[in-house]
């Protein structure tokens, strides 16, 4: 089995070739005078299609008002749904659900690395 910090070193290593190679494409795109001309143009409508879009928002005030608060509800009710399954598994009870159409669901847990 590998070294953790020899993966780590991998990633990064992995990470700057990708950078590099993203920056190198991004600088040939800045030269290209077809490419500024169409990024122009994609800038205008991009503008126009904000305006039409924010015309049709203020028709629909109401309802985002709803969605808004649909989407803090899903928001609590995800944390408490994960706070509950993570306190049942502590207990060493098994977590399982189902849906409406009988599909099984069981939650899935991850490791993260920050920078400290």
């Amino acid at each position: 089995m590998k070294d953790i910090r020899e993966i780590f070193d991998r990633i990064k290593e992995t990470q700057k070739k990708q950078k590099d190679i993203k920056s190198a494409y991004k600088d040939a795109l800045e030269t290209s005078t077809q490419y500024k001309e169409i990024t122009e143009k994609l800038s205008v409508l991009r503008e126009k299609k904000k305006s039409i879009e924010n015309q049709i928002k203020s028709d629909f005030n109401s309802e985002f008002s709803q969605l808004d608060a649909l989407k803090d509800e899903l928001v609590n009710d995800r944390q408490m749904l994960s706070d509950i399954a993570l306190s049942t598994l502590m207990k060493g009870q098994p977590v399982e659900l189902k849906d409406e159409y009988g599909n099984d669901y069981e939650p899935i847990f991850s490791v993260k690395f920050q920078k400290i």
